[in-house]
C-alpha cells in the first residue's frame, strides 16, 4: 500500500473579511489542503471549500441516499386519545 501525503498549510484569520452565513467580521479562518483552500468561521462553524475563481464549492444536495437514516420514534412516548364529547352529539332525526 501506499502512503497519501496531505499538504496542509497553517491556519489563519483573513483581516476584514465577512462570514457569508452570520455576517460576522474578523471570524473567518482559511487554510489549504493539497492547494485546496478551505475557510471556517469561528463564532457559528461555517465551514466550505473554495475553487479556483475564489468562489464556495456547493455541497452535494441531500438526498434519502446520503443522508443519515431517520431516527426512531421514542417507545416510552405514549400517545393521547380523545374521546367525543356526548354532549356535542348531534340529535338523531
Amino acid at each position: 500500500m501506499s502512503e497519501v501525503v496531505v499538504t496542509k498549510t497553517k491556519k489563519r484569520f483573513i483581516a476584514g473579511a465577512v462570514c457569508p452565513a452570520c455576517s460576522e467580521q474578523d471570524k473567518l479562518m482559511m487554510w489549504s489542503e493539497d492547494d485546496v483552500p478551505h475557510r471556517e468561521c469561528v463564532a457559528c462553524g461555517y465551514a466550505d471549500t473554495l475553487n479556483e475563481q475564489g468562489l464556495s464549492v456547493p455541497k452535494e444536495l441531500g438526498t434519502r441516499v446520503n443522508t443519515p437514516a431517520a431516527k426512531v420514534a421514542d417507545k416510552t412516548v405514549q400517545t393521547v386519545q380523545f374521546f367525543p364529547n356526548p354532549k356535542l352529539k348531534k340529535p338523531s332525526e
